[in-house]
This record gives C-alpha cells, structure tokens and sequence, in this order.
C-alpha cells in the first residue's frame, strides 16, 4: 500500500511533528484540527461556535488537499474541552456535515487541547 503525505496551503501548519493528513489506498486520515489561523496561526475565535468553524474550515482545506470532502467522511473524532459546548458544536458542525450524508462520530471531553482550543475535530474520509 502506498502512503501520500498531505500538506495543503490552505490549512494552517502542523504544530508539531506530524502531517497534517495521509492517504493510504483509498482513505484519507487527517489530523486532529484546532482552531488556528491558516496565514498567522494564530488562534481563531473565543466562543464553541467561533472556535468550530475555524476548525471545521481547516479540515475542509485539509480534505480538499486530499483530494475529498465531506461529503466522503466516514467517521469524525471531536475532542471538547468541556461537554457543555456539545450544542454550540453540533450547531456548527451540522452546518458543514449534513445529517442525511453523516459520518459515524465520537464525541469525547478532554483534559485539555493543544494552545487551549475549546475544541479539536479530526477525519478519516475516502477518495
């Protein structure tokens, strides 16, 4: 099988050493998206809301890098700081990821998130 590294220009940069998505075969893997910037990697927004969409267009970015979109997401990963912001994300993320085309999701509360994103989402699609 082989691997393509994904790098898109309209996603922001990885912050660490990893790619920001691989396609093995026919899938795609992304990374887990945080709400930064693409141009100044600043963080994007203080709200669930504002936060979502930011991540949710970098992820759009990262899967047209790929060659896909969400349209061929199988399955979502959403990382929350706080399970209190589920309404406010879902809100957002039914805006982009439609309910008649959904893919499989997991919704996990956590710790904490890479430069204390209110939340991170991540994507395994196909081509």
């Amino acid at each position: 099988m082989t691997r393509k590294i994904i790098k898109p220009a309209g996603a922001p940069a990885a912050v660490g050493p990893y790619n920001q998505a691989v396609v093995a075969g026919n899938f795609v893997f992304t990374a887990g998206q945080i709400p930064l910037d693409p141009v100044s990697g600043a963080m994007v927004g203080t709200t669930i809301k504002e936060q979502t969409q930011q991540v949710l267009k970098n992820l759009q970015a990262v899967l047209a890098g790929a060659g896909t979109s969400f349209d061929h997401v199988v399955k979502t990963t959403v990382f929350l700081k706080d399970m209190n912001d589920f309404a406010g994300m879902n809100e957002v993320y039914a805006k982009y990821i439609h309910a008649e085309n959904a893919p499989a999701r997991s919704t996990i509360q956590v710790a904490r998130l890479p430069k204390d994103a209110l939340v991170e989402i991540e994507a395994v699609a196909v081509i």
